[in-house]
């Protein structure tokens, strides 16, 4: 019987059993999400788990506040400026809700030009989404400030229920611990950016593959996402 198979064919090495197989799949290269990029495939993983987390806080605060017998404190009071005399309810989060929306459009916008290569603009827009994030958390801590200056606790709350203090530090606090954390890798990515490290390919921290532009759409799925988280706080927290 005569060997029809081609002498120079490529030799397919057996598939390990077990895990170690599972993990030669995986490791095989950086695709192993059909057309999906590892780095895209982490981050809605992170994505997803984040959801769980702050799902169980606004739904703990939800049942904490339907199941206490004392009056829950009136948000438009607390969080009330007092300007010319006049307290203007909620004006504060209101400016902080546009900032932070307003970010999601430069940050989209910083998105499409990072795709089409244009450094400088996409540069430019991702630092300014860093500005107004950052914008964001100072108004937050401006907010906090306010609150503990009035004697609003974590174990304390002189306007009502005490469970006002523990929901409203850890719900607002974790959030923003998310936005700083997005400001400080927004600065990082505009600046391999601007310096051209995803054109060059220069090896370095995200930058190990030429052309990874799809670094800065990693960056704006996690903002976005922490943009959307926000709008479930202002609806549940402020306004409810």
């Amino acid at each position: 019987m005569v060997d029809t198979t081609p002498e120079h064919a490529p030799h397919t090495a057996s598939r390990p059993p077990g895990l170690r197989g599972i993990a030669a799949d995986w490791a095989s290269d950086q695709r192993a999400f059909k057309n999906v990029s590892w780095g895209k495939a982490m981050i809605w993983i992170f994505l997803l788990s984040d959801t769980f987390i702050f799902g169980c806080f606004l739904l703990g605060y939800m049942t904490v506040r339907m199941s206490t017998t004392v009056p829950w404190p009136n948000t438009a009071e607390i969080f009330a400026l007092h300007i010319g005399g006049h307290s203007v309810p909620l004006l504060l989060i209101a400016i902080m809700t546009f900032v932070l929306i307003s970010s999601s459009g430069t940050m989209a916008m910083a998105v499409n030009f990072g795709y089409r290569k244009d450094r400088r603009k996409t540069a430019a827009l991702m630092l300014a989404t860093a500005a107004l994030g950052a914008t964001f958390v100072g108004m937050q801590a401006f907010e906090w400030t306010e609150l503990i200056m009035k004697g609003v606790r974590p174990w304390a709350n002189p306007f009502g229920a005490a469970q006002f203090g523990p929901a409203f530090f850890m719900i607002t606090g974790f959030h923003g611990t998310h936005v700083t954390i997005g400001v400080i890798f927004l600065l990082i990515i505009a600046r391999k950016v601007l310096r051209g490290d995803f054109d060059r390919g220069t090896p370095g921290f995200f930058t190990s593959r030429r052309g990874r532009y799809e670094n800065v759409e990693i960056m704006g799925l996690y903002w976005h996402f922490v943009d959307l988280v926000w709008v479930f706080i202002f609806a549940f927290f402020y306004l409810w």
